[in-house]
């Protein structure tokens, strides 16, 4: 799908099969969403550039990432999306100024460009070019993140009161070893955000040093701006990262003192039956020897002494506070 927005603000679609020969100059912004090949080729005639596939946006080469060709700049940055759902993904983006006009490739739906599309109404007109709707774009991206990184923060501290809540109640190992799982996810959420942090700094660093943007006092300020949000997000995100770390620690610990505690348990009745058992192994030997056998109280001091020998280890036991 090819989506092309005029200064306006309006929306035209485009196709390969349109009898257009060449863009209209209110043209600032061509979104290609899923492209075909024909599409692809279409929009290359259209503005003389060639449109990276998908295999050349996955390319994690530097120079294949972030270049200038014929007056054009090229730039992929990785986003986060699916980032409301147990698996959140990473998907390539393509960034593309050209003649004035912003392109951009992508083969996902960040929610990022939804809200962008949305609130694209608010841009001042006299501001509607490619550069300043890219400076534009990326600050909502960064926004996005900085909202993505909230709502985990909000899912980690119930995640955390869930671990920690009840101390003095016994929980099953099965229980925290379920919250493993939750972890996990925030664990793979956070990694994302981080990954797509980095190329978003990569991306900006290169973008800071285009000369239209060096030229353009409002576009390059909003850019550093959004530059050091990023950073200060991506430093946000590593702290995030570290709470992770520590629940994920926390709850193997916590994990361990409960089986150690079943362990314990099992420990403690061993040792408790072993005397009686004892006493039981020597007066079930078959000698004919044993005079206790021929006592008329030795069955009963027999019981007795198995009761005995368990009951005090059991008492021991609770005084030095091992039950």
């Amino acid at each position: 799908m090819i989506n092309a927005y005029r200064a306006n603000g309006s929306l035209t679609t485009l196709a390969p099969a349109d009898s257009l020969r060449a863009l209209p100059d209110d043209i600032v912004w061509i979104d290609l969403v899923h492209p075909t090949k024909e599409e692809d080729a279409y929009v290359e005639g259209l503005i003389g550039i060639q449109i990276p596939t998908r295999d050349e946006l996955k390319d994690i080469e530097p120079s294949s990432r972030l270049y200038i060709e014929d007056g054009s700049v090229f730039m992929t940055a990785s986003l986060v999306w699916k980032a409301d759902t147990n698996i959140p993904e990473l998907t390539d983006v393509a960034f593309i100024l050209s003649g004035g006009r912003l392109i951009t490739i992508r083969y996902a739906e960040p929610k990022a460009f939804q809200l962008f599309i949305g609130a694209l109404g608010r841009v001042p007109a006299d501001l509607r070019d490619g550069t300043t709707l890219l400076a534009r774009l990326l600050e909502t991206i960064a926004d996005r993140t900085a909202e993505v990184l909230e709502h985990a923060v909000i899912r980690i501290d119930r995640l955390s009161d869930d671990i920690f809540r009840d101390r003095g109640k016994r929980r099953p190992p099965r229980f925290l070893e379920g919250k493993l799982a939750d972890i996990s996810e925030h664990h793979r959420l956070i990694s994302k955000v981080r990954d797509s942090l980095g190329s978003l700094s990569r991306l900006l660093t290169f973008l800071l040093n285009v000369p239209r943007i060096e030229e353009s006092k409002h576009d390059g300020s909003l850019c550093r701006t959004v530059a050091h949000d990023v950073e200060t997000l991506s430093e946000h995100a590593a702290f995030i990262a570290g709470n992770i770390s520590f629940l994920l620690d926390a709850s193997l610990g916590l994990i361990n003192v409960e089986q150690n505690a079943i362990i314990k348990i099992f420990s403690v009745a061993a040792v408790v039956f072993l005397p009686p058992t004892l006493v039981a192994s020597i007066y079930g030997m078959n000698f004919n020897f044993m005079p206790e056998l021929q006592w008329y109280f030795g069955y009963p001091l027999a019981l007795f002494a198995m009761v005995m020998s368990a009951v005090v280890p059991f008492f021991f036991f609770r005084w030095k506070g091992w039950l």
